[in-house]
């Protein structure tokens, strides 16, 4: 129902910066929350930074005062900052969104949706 489509990953040396964009379209009443996480093949998948109506924006330790979350709510679109990059960063990132969708004239649903992954490599 919605979709998500990331950009911005790439190849990147140490200490450099990357942006990485998800933009979400579809039937969207209301976005609630956007939020990045990351994946290393064969560990969990872990929590980086989000921006949550809710309970404000939150960022994982490892990124704080190097990463920056940000949303442009028109254009239905969240990126990430990414400064002073670090091969400790190398993963493949995803975007989330949560909120409600359309379904009929006066009815709207919840939904949560992934972002495809791009990934990010940080060469040392």
């Amino acid at each position: 129902q919605v979709d998500l489509v990331e950009s911005g990953g790439g190849l990147v040396p140490t200490g450099g910066s990357l942006r990485l964009s998800c933009a979400a379209s579809g039937s969207i009443h209301k976005i609630d929350s956007m939020g990045w996480y990351r994946q290393i093949p064969g560990k969990p998948r872990e929590l980086v930074a989000r921006d949550s109506s809710y309970t404000g924006i939150y960022y994982a330790d490892s990124v704080k005062g190097r990463f920056t979350i940000s949303r442009d709510n028109a254009k239905n679109t969240v990126y990430l900052q990414m400064n002073s990059l670090r091969p400790e960063d190398t993963a493949a990132y995803y975007c989330k969104v949560t909120g409600w969708i359309i379904v009929g004239e006066n009815r709207q649903r919840n939904f949560e949706s992934w972002g495809q992954g791009t990934l990010v490599t940080v060469s040392s």
